[in-house]
């Protein structure tokens, strides 16, 4: 028992330690690990994919969930584990013994109030229509219960909690609400003696011994990812994504410029993991998945992921903005988040240029989502319940934007929706010259479905805002719908 004592005293000492250092990290550091989007795309051909990507450009808003271990002391999520030159860590405790502390939080991560129905309930009333969770990051800590490996949420001290293999009961609750589901698997797995191997340092992100030299090493390591992908594509229910992280472990012959303005070091070895051999599994386990192979491009890349951005100008692929509620993926105490006003304004943005916003959430270690998130959460919901039509379903136009004001289109309806910043006295009326109407054209205000007056002159319209919105605070913007 004194054991047991001390050494949950070390692990309290470790993390006011560290809970001291500065863990909401700048964006400026995280866009070392950030994957940028790919300037090549190569369409899928299988039919059933095709349907399932257009219900998935229809859905718009989604939510990405990064829960781990990294959660317990409320630092970024894996990355501190990498020894590259942007990470920053405390300068008193050596490199190795930082990871083995880091390894260590398994046996304390114990989140005794998940509740996944009410982190669906929460993505539901922000108007969010699909979902992608962490069933690995980069730690190799699985948040599934997978039988390649004992680390993992289901041996520990939540082992024995009902719905201790949380990610089947976080799919279950998101798909009950109608979700369309994604599995996020890293494919580094930083734990992993197949990838990060003892008998070596461990200088970046990548595998760090020869793998043409230790290829049989490797081997175990493709038989290790592919064994994992095919637990979550067969006991886990329907998926619909396939969302693959760690866009360095790829074929060499991918690696190109985009690749190298990373800043991460390119090893000599192609870090392959055979995609065709795991796809051609996932999708007879799932037919019609959407794989997100992200920054690989070529066919595996079904949607790109530009991350913590949004593109210059509208996109004609499919893809995807991921971008985080506050500076951090994951749970750090004290994360300044964005406004709901920023967030919407950014998920119009998104859809008027043609892509999907999925938003980063991270809950806290003992399962629940912090409370003013949930508010927020909310108050996202309120104005999509409002305005969503000229959301949900919508495709993007040439025009898509005029100073504040952005359009959309839904069969043959023109949405255009005047975005404000919190607390601005809305004007009398709203005016633009793009994507004109006829001068007898319907025009309605999507918060109230009553038709406003209108006039256009001089290559302008002029759209009279009631009093009664005019009046209302904090709204983040106002939508209406334009029928010929």
């Amino acid at each position: 028992m004194s054991k047991f004592n001390n050494l949950k005293s070390l692990f309290c000492l470790a993390l006011l330690v560290f809970a001291q250092q500065n863990q909401a990290q700048t964006q400026e550091e995280d866009e070392h690990g950030v994957h940028g989007r790919s300037q090549e795309y190569v369409a899928p051909t299988d039919p059933q994919v095709l349907e399932k990507l257009e219900e998935w450009k229809d859905l718009k808003f989604g939510m990405l969930i990064h829960w781990g271990i990294y959660s317990v002391p409320g630092i970024m999520e894996s990355w501190n584990l990498c020894s590259e030159d942007w990470i920053e860590r405390d300068s008193t405790i050596a490199y190795n013994d930082y990871k083995k502390w880091y390894w260590n939080l398994d046996k304390i991560f114990n989140p005794v109030n998940f509740d996944p129905d009410s982190w669906a309930e929460a993505g539901e009333a922000a108007g969010m229509k699909y979902m992608v969770f962490t069933t690995k990051h980069h730690d190799g800590f699985n948040m599934f219960d997978t039988q390649q490996t004992d680390y993992k949420i289901t041996n520990g001290p939540f082992q024995n909690h009902p719905k201790a293999n949380v990610t089947k009961y976080i799919f279950e609750a998101f798909r009950k609400k109608g979700f369309m589901i994604g599995a996020y698997y890293s494919k580094p797995d930083w734990h992993s003696q197949y990838f990060w191997w003892d008998k070596y340092a461990t200088p970046n992100r990548n595998a760090n011994y020869d793998i043409e030299k230790y290829d049989w090493r490797w081997n175990k390591f493709k038989e290790f990812s592919y064994n994992q992908i095919e637990e979550l594509m067969t006991d886990y229910g329907s998926v619909d994504i396939l969302w693959l992280d760690g866009g360095w472990v790829r074929p060499k012959e991918t690696v190109n410029d985009e690749v190298r303005a990373w800043g991460a070091p390119i090893p000599d070895f192609s870090q392959e993991i055979d995609m065709p051999k795991i796809a051609e599994m996932a999708r007879e386990k799932q037919p019609g998945i959407i794989f997100a192979d992200r920054t690989v491009h070529g066919p595996y890349e079904n949607y790109q992921t530009p991350e913590r951005k949004i593109p210059e100008t509208k996109l004609d692929n499919p893809w995807e903005s991921n971008l985080p509620l506050g500076n951090n993926w994951g749970y750090v105490p004290n994360d300044p988040f964005k406004s709901s006003t920023t967030v919407l304004h950014n998920l119009v943005e998104v859809v008027a240029k043609g892509g999907n916003m999925l938003l980063g959430i991270g809950p806290k270690p003992d399962g629940t989502i912090p409370l003013e998130v949930v508010d927020q959460l909310h108050e996202i919901g309120a104005w999509l319940d409002k305005n969503g039509e000229a959301i949900y379903g919508t495709h993007a136009i040439d025009d898509y934007q005029e100073e504040n004001i952005y359009f959309t289109e839904k069969e043959e309806t023109i949405y255009a929706i005047a975005m404000f910043e919190d607390d601005v006295k809305l004007p009398k009326t709203i005016t633009f010259s793009k994507n004109l109407p006829s001068e007898y054209a319907k025009i309605k205000l999507l918060e109230t479905g009553k038709k406003v007056d209108f006039r256009i002159k001089n290559g302008t319209i002029e759209i009279t805002l009631p009093k009664e919105i005019r009046s209302a605070k904090n709204s983040s913007g106002v939508a209406f719908s334009i029928e010929n």
